[in-house]
């Protein structure tokens, strides 16, 4: 189906051997989807961000002349385009910078190139219009992935993107037990090395979140965490 359809992304990476392996993992697929424009400096995405038409920008956050923060922050007063941050960083705050930032995602290298492949072309989809997320439901409340508001009690529950991410998953797959491990993976990335406390942390403030609604999350004893309906 996507055999006559071609999407044109920029990835922003100053170190060549990244970029060549995500040029030619992207493009030599054989759906044929993308078409990948590359920069070297941030300085150079910035002008080629301007000059062309792109269904998604790849930022690395460390790069000469210009960060990708930097460039994240120029594009959003003039698109919406879909941004990733591709980056080596993993402490919480630059996570949460990006997103504040207007980062669609944040990828944290060392990634698997077809999950990054598959987030890509989910994402463009969805800014295309062309997918409809489905909204989960788990006792009163609600999650709606297409607007990203979380509703309890007919009440809007304001989140921060790890909550989110968080509660997200495991609506989406309410009623199964998800490990501390494929939730922190999921979340903060693949080999983020974020100590389980962390994560432990997270679910306390988002069950104080939820309110009334915070004993949907049920801790499994040395197994994880899932939602079930109360």
């Amino acid at each position: 189906m996507w055999g006559d359809i071609m999407y044109r992304v920029l990835l922003v990476e100053d170190d060549s051997d990244i970029r060549d392996v995500i040029l030619n993992y992207f493009t030599k697929k054989k759906e044929n989807v993308f078409m990948v424009d590359t920069a070297a400096n941030g300085q150079e995405g910035l002008e080629k961000a301007y000059e062309n038409n792109y269904d998604c920008l790849f930022l690395d956050v460390m790069l000469p002349e210009l960060d990708g923060f930097d460039i994240c922050k120029e594009i959003r007063r003039e698109s919406d385009v879909p941004i990733i941050f591709i980056t080596a960083m993993t402490d919480e705050s630059d996570i949460l910078n990006g997103y504040a930032l207007g980062c669609d995602d944040y990828v944290i290298k060392p990634f698997p190139l077809p999950v990054l492949y598959e987030k890509t072309l989910a994402l463009i989809k969805r800014s295309k219009g062309l997918v409809r997320s489905k909204i989960y439901y788990a006792g009163n409340l609600s999650l709606n992935p297409n607007n990203g508001m979380v509703i309890c009690g007919g009440e809007e529950v304001k989140l921060t993107a790890r909550e989110y991410g968080i509660l997200k998953v495991l609506i989406e797959n309410k009623g199964k037990i998800i490990s501390r491990v494929k939730l922190m993976d999921i979340v903060w990335g693949y080999n983020s090395g974020v100590d389980e406390r962390v994560l432990d942390t997270h679910i306390r403030n988002l069950r104080k979140s939820l309110g009334t609604e915070r004993n949907i999350i049920k801790t499994v004893i040395r197994r994880g965490y899932k939602i079930e309906d109360v």
